[in-house]
């Protein structure tokens, strides 16, 4: 081997192994991003619920929410209308013992209701028809209903934009479930 077939040798090494390091670089610094519960990123929150790694830290033996505020709102209307089937979310026990799917879309309607409210939307992150007697499946809304649902609060945040005025007539100003014929149970 000669002088220029070594240095051939070990320059064309030496870009493999640049092009190695680089990748290892990429891959360990896409590594998954915690959930600062404390100030929570919309899109990392929804990102870990659809893959199903949600790592909700536990407060006497209830899962825990991150603290939203009204300033993620719009954030959370946007993904909205994603009815993918999620495999949990951090809320009580019932809302999985009631039966039915978990619906993304759905989960984050009950986090904008909640944030509206300033306390827990209901003890399920699931809709039912106003007047049910129980929280049953069969009181449950289609997919349907709930993109109904999404659309009624994006009609609520947008018009919360606007400030009341004394030529505000509209009696479901502040309320975005008003005349739907849906509830929180």
């Amino acid at each position: 081997m000669t002088k220029k077939n070594i240095f051939s040798f070990l320059y064309q090494w030496s870009r493999y192994a640049g092009c190695l390091c680089l990748l290892l670089f990429l891959f360990a610094s896409c590594s998954e991003e915690a959930l600062d519960y404390d100030h929570p990123d919309v899109d990392v929150f929804v990102h870990q619920l659809k893959e199903g790694y949600l790592a909700a830290p536990a407060l006497e033996d209830t899962p825990r929410m991150p603290k939203f505020t009204v300033e993620d709102i719009a954030a959370l209307l946007d993904y909205a209308d994603d009815l993918s089937v999620i495999p949990s979310f951090p809320l009580a026990p019932i809302s999985y013992s009631a039966g039915g799917k978990l619906r993304l879309g759905e989960c984050l309607l009950w986090t904008v209701e909640t944030i509206r409210l300033g306390h827990d939307a209901s003890m399920g992150c699931k809709m039912v028809h106003v007047g049910a007697e129980n929280y049953e499946g069969i009181y449950f809304l289609s997919d349907e209903e709930v993109l109904d649902a999404v659309d009624r609060y994006r009609h609520w945040w947008e018009n919360r934009k606007y400030p009341r005025t004394v030529w505000t007539i509209d009696p479901c100003r502040d309320e975005p479930l008003c005349g739907s014929g849906y509830m929180w149970w």
